[in-house]
């Protein structure tokens, strides 16, 4: 099982979680995005630029993907895709995604895209917090409980 991260929105703290986690754990994590970015050297982090364009690092994660591997995204779209192929999907909040409510969460991601496009919202979510880093760590702790220490 491998985490896979969407690493061009990702937020530095939740970065930071991930790599701490990948070495302590043992687990292979990969990030993927359309610009470089700076990780801790480890045998277990790699970082993976793809070109840039519209989904391009969407698809990459999709194509490497395998059922029980582990996607950090707050695309809901490749969080739905991931779904679909049998992994979890989180966010950087950790706010799982799941069968259970992802086409709720893709039915409220487009009506809210067509409500930023008509200008009747023009804010985005609230600021990352500490709550946030939290909600998100626990998850991580507890999906590496349950899948690394179920292959060993």
């Amino acid at each position: 099982m491998a985490i896979w991260v969407d690493a061009d929105a990702c937020p530095v703290p939740i970065r930071e979680i991930l790599c701490r986690a990948a070495v302590r754990w043992e687990q292979d994590t990969t990030f993927i995005g359309n610009h470089a970015i700076r990780l801790v050297p480890s045998p277990f982090i790699r970082a993976r630029q793809v070109a840039h364009g519209f989904d391009v690092a969407d698809d990459e994660i999709v194509a490497q993907l395998k059922a029980g591997d582990l996607v950090v995204t707050q695309d809901i779209p490749l969080a739905a895709q991931a779904v679909e192929r049998g992994a979890d999907a989180v966010n950087p909040r950790g706010q799982a995604f799941t069968r259970e409510n992802i086409r709720q969460r893709l039915a409220m991601r487009n009506f809210m895209e067509e409500l930023r496009n008509t200008g009747t919202i023009t804010g985005g979510p609230s600021a990352f917090s500490q709550t946030d880093r939290k909600a998100f760590a626990d998850y991580l702790d507890r999906w590496l409980q349950r899948n690394v220490q179920s292959r060993k």
